[in-house]
């Protein structure tokens, strides 16, 4: 399936009471299973530029600090724009319209099933806002910025919690203990408790690939596979799947244990196991190599 995050449809002379209930439906994430009957991608509404705004980032755990904000551009009929422009150009507005900071821009990443833009900022107020792209909706798309205190999935500066994932050694029960297709990812060796005893910068890596073999988590997967063969040993590579079963119901306790609520992450750790960066939902080779080089440096 190809769920993504869902977006909020901001329309136009958008009140701040809507504003704010839009930003609070959006909590209730959509993983990139659907397994809970309730994902669905979203849409803005149509837009007089030509085209609308797909989330393709969790709305319920962005922290102060650099905020990253993928999103593919869509039409108003709700089908993706594969030949977009190369680079896009955006501002973060809060509630009352008021910029923040300055103009930013990122570039156009092709990747399965749609291109995505990685926009990134610096915010440091948690609070409310909007990315107004260039061309895009006047009212841009809805996020929120929270305390860390009210995020449950570790963010960056805290201590990726240890936790004995399931290996080749130990299934611990799993009905596949990786869903990769056609053949297992090869991160299952040492659990993620053992990773962060080794002294080296740890990639945990959440997904279920096999529930969404053409939306996000097969494909980001895939980059990290080709990505270990880049970095070898310099970097200790976990995969965690997100369920016990097959039929993609019961809940495994290696995500319980960091309170993720979507799917896929990628923690990115230094070498005392602190979280570095935070990778959700999308991404390709070229941004994935560029974060793990930094990482590594």
């Amino acid at each position: 399936m190809t769920n993504f995050p869902r977006l909020i449809d901001l329309g136009t002379g958008i009140s701040r009471r809507r504003f704010i209930a839009g930003v609070a439906a959006s909590g209730a994430l959509a993983a990139c299973s659907g397994s809970d009957g309730g994902a669905s991608s979203g849409v803005a509404g149509p837009s007089g530029e030509g085209f609308t705004l797909v989330q393709r980032f969790p709305n319920n755990v962005l922290v102060p600090g650099e905020i990253r904000m993928p999103i593919t551009l869509s039409t108003g009929a709700a089908e993706f724009i594969q030949d977009g422009p190369v680079t896009l150009g955006a501002r973060v507005v809060d509630i009352d319209g008021n910029p923040i900071g300055g103009a930013f821009t990122a570039v156009k990443r092709t990747v399965a099933p749609a291109p995505y833009y990685d926009f990134r900022t610096t915010i440091n107020t948690p609070g409310v806002y909007a990315l107004v792209v260039d061309g895009g909706p006047d009212t841009g798309a809805a996020f929120q910025v929270l305390e860390p205190s009210a995020v449950a999935v570790p963010t960056p500066g805290q201590l990726l919690p240890s936790f004995d994932t399931p290996t080749i050694g130990d299934e611990q029960g799993l009905a596949a203990l990786c869903t990769r297709a056609p053949e297992p990812c090869p991160f299952h060796t040492v659990s993620l408790a053992d990773a962060l005893t080794m002294g080296k910068p740890v990639a945990y890596y959440v997904g279920t690939p096999a529930f969404c073999s053409t939306g996000s988590c097969a494909p980001a997967l895939d980059a990290l596979v080709a990505s270990s063969e880049l970095f070898g040993d310099k970097i200790i590579y976990v995969h965690a799947e997100v369920f016990t079963d097959d039929a993609g119901i019961d809940i495994a306790p290696a995500v319980t244990a960091i309170g993720m609520t979507y799917e896929p992450a990628l923690f990115l750790t230094d070498a005392s196991g602190v979280v570095v960066e935070r990778l959700d939902a999308v991404w390709d080779s070229t941004e994935l190599n560029a974060r793990l080089t930094l990482l590594t440096s």
